[in-house]
C-alpha cells in the first residue's frame, strides 16, 4: 500500500526536522519527505493538518506475559495496547515460563509476535539459565536468533566473580546487558521506599541505598569488563549521578526510567492502594526532581513504559500481598506528554527520550523517519486529550491513571507502512486542568 501523509508537523530527533511537510510511503519505507517522488501514486491520503509525525515510540520494557502467563495477558493483546500508545518497537523481558534462556522461547515470542501483526518485538534474553544466576545461558545462540540485549531482572547474580565473567563473556561478543540494580539483601521484604510515607503507613522499606550499592558495583565490573552496559528502571537522584559519573569517565552506559517515575511519587501509597505497588518502589519528590533532571540533560536517554499487565485478582489482596506492576504501555505517548504540558521537556526533546534514545541505547533498527528507512511512524494530536480507559486493549487493567484525562491523543500508528492503528476521535473533551489530577 502507498500513503501520502499531508500537512503534518514532522519531527525526527536524530536529524533534527520539525517543520510542516508531507510523508509518502511505499512498499513499507518511507520513499520521501516533502514533494512526492516522480511517478508516487497514493492508494491513500491521510490529512495530517494539525498532526504531528514522528517515529514510532520505542519501549524497552513490555511484559508480554507469553509464554506461561496467558491469564495476565498474551503477545497479541500488549502489542495491540502497544500501538494504541504509538508504541512500533517494544523490547520484552525474559521473566517468561520457560523463561526465555532458549532459542526455541525466543522463536515462539517472534512467531507469535509476527502473527499479531501489531509492535514490533525484540526479545531481551536471559543472562543465565533460569535467571538462577548460576551458569550462563546460551548467549550466542540467543543472539542469533534474535535477542537484542540480555538480562537477569531483578534477582541478583550473588557471586561478583560468576558476574564479572559472564559480563567479560559478553564484552568479548559484543553483547548489551541489561541490569536491573537491586540488591537482594537491602531490599529483602521491601514493599516502599525506606522514608516517611513508609513509616507512617508501617510498610517495610526499601532503602534508596538497595539501588546505589548495586548500581555502584554493576558500575565497576562493567568498566573492568568493557561491556556495553544499559541501566534500567533507575529510580534515585543519586543513581542518575552515579550513571552520569560512569558516562563522564567514557563507559558504554545507558539508561532508562519508568514513565510513572517522572510523574508519581511515594506519597501516591497514602491510601493503601495497591495500583501504586511498583518494584523498584516509587520514591520521593527529590528523587523525581532528579530523575527529571537526569532525562532533560540525556543523562538517562530513555523512557519506558515497564508495562506489568496482571489480572484483576492479582491487585485484590492487601498491599503486602498484591504483585507489583502497572499496565500503562498503551498511555505512553499521552502520559509523557504531561512532561511538556508541564514545562519540563519540550515536545523533541520528549520524542527523542521516546524513540532514538531508546533505539540507539540497544541498537534498535528503529527510532527515525528517513528515506529509505522503515515506514514506523506515530500521528497524534498534541492539542487534543485522552480518557485513559475509555478504550482499554491491555488485558492487565492494574493502570492508577485510569480515569484521567491526558493532553494528546494518538490518531494513527503504522508499522512496516501498515496502518496498525486507527483512532477515529471518539473521546470527550477535557482540555480543564482540573480533570487531570496526577
Amino acid at each position: 500500500m502507498s500513503i501520502s501523509i499531508l500537512g503534518a508537523r514532522v519531527i525526527d530527533p536524530i536529524s533534527g526536522l520539525d517543520s510542516i511537510s508531507d510523508l509518502h510511503l511505499e512498499a513499507g519505507k518511507i520513499v520521501a519527505i516533502g514533494a512526492a517522488p516522480a511517478g508516487f501514486s497514493a492508494s491513500r491520503s491521510i490529512d495530517a493538518n494539525g498532526l504531528v509525525a514522528a517515529p514510532g515510540l520505542v519501549d524497552l520494557d513490555v511484559a508480554l506475559r507469553e509464554p506461561g502467563y496467558s491469564r495476565k495477558g498474551n503477545i497479541a493483546s500488549e502489542t495491540r495496547a502497544a500501538v494504541a500508545g504509538g508504541v512500533t518497537s517494544l523490547c520484552c523481558p525474559p521473566q517468561t515460563k520457560p523463561v526465555l534462556d532458549t532459542s526455541a522461547v525466543a522463536e515462539l515470542v517472534l512467531d507469535r509476535a509476527r502473527e499479531a501483526g501489531n509492535s514490533k518485538v525484540y526479545p531481551i534474553g536471559a543472562l543465565t539459565k533460569g535467571l538462577e544466576g548460576e551458569q550462563l545461558a546460551e548467549l550466542v545462540a540467543l543472539r542469533d536468533t534474535g535477542c537484542v540485549a540480555f538480562g537477569n531482572g531483578l534477582k541478583q547474580i550473588p557471586n561478583n566473580r560468576t558476574l564479572a565473567r559472564a559480563l567479560e563473556y559478553a564484552a568479548t561478543f559484543d553483547l548489551t546487558v541489561v541490569f536491573h540494580s537491586q540488591d537482594h539483601d537491602l531490599a529483602l521484604g521491601g514493599l516502599a521506599h525506606e522514608g516517611a510515607m513508609a513509616s507512617f503507613l508501617g510498610l517495610p522499606g526499601i532503602p534508596e541505598s538497595a539501588e546505589t550499592v548495586a548500581l555502584a558495583r554493576n558500575l565497576l565490573l562493567v568498566e573492568q569488563s568493557g561491556v556495553r552496559a544499559h541501566f534500567t528502571q533507575i529510580t534515585s537522584a543519586r543513581g542518575a549521578r552515579l550513571i552520569a559519573q560512569a558516562q563522564a569517565l567514557g563507559l558504554p552506559v545507558t539508561a532508562d526510567v519508568a514513565l510513572y517515575q517522572l510523574i508519581l511519587t511515594d506519597e501516591a501509597l497514602r491510601d493503601f492502594s495497591s495500583l501504586y505497588h511498583v518494584q523498584p518502589p516509587l520514591r520521593t519528590a527529590a528523587d523525581r526532581d532528579g530523575l527529571r533532571e537526569a532525562v532533560k540533560s540525556g543523562v538517562i536517554q530513555a523512557i519506558s513504559s515497564h508495562h506489568q499487565p496482571h489480572e484483576r485478582d492479582a491487585k485484590l489482596a492487601p498491599f503486602g500481598a498484591t504483585e507489583p506492576g502497572i499496565s500503562s504501555v498503551e498511555l505512553l505517548l499521552p502520559l509523557a506528554m504531561t512532561l511538556v504540558e508541564d514545562g519540563l521537556l519540550n515536545l523533541p526533546t520528549l520524542l527523542a527520550r521516546l524513540t532514538s534514545g531508546p533505539a540507539q541505547a540497544l541498537r534498535l533498527p528503529a527510532g527515525e523517519l528517513k528515506v529509505g528507512g522503515a515506514a514506523d511512524l506515530v500521528l497524534f494530536d498534541p492539542k487534543a486529550s485522552t480518557v485513559a480507559g475509555e478504550h482499554w486493549l491491555s488485558r492487565g487493567d492494574n493502570c492508577p491513571f485510569i480515569g484521567h484525562c491526558l493532553p494528546s491523543a494518538v490518531r494513527y500508528t503504522l508499522v512496516d507502512g501498515h496502518i496498525c492503528h486507527d483512532e477515529a476521535w471518539r473521546g470527550r473533551s477535557c482540555t480543564d486542568r482540573e480533570h487531570r489530577d496526577l
